[in-house]
């Protein structure tokens, strides 16, 4: 092995400093090799891995690492605010092996029912309605108006979640990956709804998500079904609404965007795909522990020590970067999507949500611009994530009155069902 050299102070990924600039954080983080010291939360360290190839090697190296974090998690307060996100629970995320194969198959099925042209016409629905509430007003928020709420219907109407309780879950998502004294609490209030939800299906099922998840032949008892809906819930709301949040931000800066706002699905799909190279919705998640001691990359490792993949990092360092015409063909090699056996499962959902939310909004608001200067712009602070607090624009007013009607109609009698129709 290579001599042992002192590590320097680990750079702080939390907080305003961070939020407002990461890729100045990710280029001092460079100068300390392919991995570096991180602090995530105040006593809670780790190490960051910001080059391509060793983030790759290491998501796909399954005989090295552990995705179980529990004997990191011992040397852990009960009460970090990291917890809500790294924290173990009986989930695909945090199991390797015959365990993470049977909750993955839960997972995959599940999501499987989500057919495409099913879940596009009820986005474009739920679009439409969301649009036509601030359309004649000239300007809104394109986060809290528009990229959040529309995420939460998928969740509330496929899996069957009561209306009233939406709110809560978008609390305990943003809660969890913020990072704050407060993530403890917002998880366990997440957990609470997802709990109820659960058991009044374990007794009445219906047909959507939650009811196929107790009823798949993988066996999952409560428990492990509120710990599913949970991580698919937050792996998906939040970054999905960053997601949208960041194209549609990229698409009202970036010079090759003006004027064709307009311009229909391959302007979306390149500002998607290009945010998912540069900004990409979740930053540094990827959490992995050595099995034993070890050398990785010529840095060496200590069994169950905290090693995160910085995607956005490791996206700008690979040989292919976010110009290259293969890239913006669709051809891409990003980590936004992860790597390895725990890659996202619900990547075409999501993509198909974000696809569809921004070609309904940009036919609708063709001339929006932002309300203020980009450098004016807010960032949600936390380690995880990259998200905008708000994004407020301006435009020409559209009267959609009477399409707002008529659409706001059939959504108050499609969420009176409570869920998307399951199965036979």
């Amino acid at each position: 092995m290579t001599p042992y050299v002192q590590p320097p102070e680990p750079l702080a990924l939390y907080g305003p400093e961070f939020a407002a600039d990461p890729r100045d954080h990710y280029r001092r983080l460079r100068g300390h090799g392919p991995l570096a010291p991180v602090r995530l939360a105040p006593g809670i360290d780790a190490l960051l891995v910001t080059d391509y190839q060793a983030a790759v090697d290491l998501l796909r190296d399954t005989h090295t690492f552990t995705k179980d974090p529990r004997a990191w998690q011992a040397t852990v307060p009960d009460d970090s605010p990291v917890l809500p996100v790294l924290g173990h629970r009986p989930t695909a995320l945090f199991s390797d092996g015959d365990v993470h194969a049977r909750y993955r198959d839960a997972i995959n099925d599940s999501l499987a029912l989500m057919e495409p042209h099913v879940l596009r016409a009820e986005v474009a629905r739920v679009a439409r309605r969301l649009i036509g509430e601030f359309a004649a007003t000239g300007n809104a928020d394109l986060i809290a108006q528009y990229a959040r709420r529309l995420p939460l219907h998928v969740f509330v109407t496929w899996f069957g979640v009561e209306p009233g309780d939406g709110e809560r879950i978008v609390n305990g998502i943003a809660g969890m990956f913020n990072s704050t004294e407060n993530a403890t609490t917002a998880y366990a209030d997440l957990v609470e709804v997802v709990t109820e939800l659960v058991a009044a299906r374990r007794a009445r099922p219906r047909r959507d998500l939650t009811s196929y998840l107790l009823g798949h032949p993988a066996g999952l008892d409560n428990d492990e079904t509120v710990r599913q809906i949970t991580l698919i819930m937050s792996a998906g709301h939040d970054p999905t609404t960053n997601l949208i949040g960041n194209a549609l931000l990229h698409m009202l800066t970036d010079a090759r965007y003006a004027g064709s706002l307009h311009g229909g699905a391959m302007t979306a799909h390149e500002a998607i795909n290009e945010v998912l190279w540069q900004d990409p919705p979740l930053a540094n998640l990827g959490a992995h522990y050595p099995r034993h001691d070890t050398e990785f990359h010529g840095v060496r490792l200590r069994a169950g020590q905290l090693v995160l993949v910085s995607y956005a990092a490791a996206n700008t360092r690979s040989a292919r970067g976010p110009s290259d015409s293969a890239v913006r063909s669709g051809a891409s090699a990003h980590l936004a999507w992860s790597a390895g056996p725990h890659r996202c499962p619900a990547k075409q959902p999501a993509l198909l949500i974000a696809m569809t939310a921004i070609e309904q909004l940009t036919s609708q608001l063709c001339d929006a611009e932002l309300a203020v200067p980009a450098g004016g712009l807010k960032w949600r602070p936390g380690p995880f994530h990259r998200a905008l607090i708000r994004l407020p624009v301006r435009f020409t007013p559209v009267d959609m009155s009477a399409e707002a009607h008529r659409h706001r109609t059939a959504g108050e009698a499609a969420d009176g069902q409570q869920a998307v129709s399951i199965g036979p």
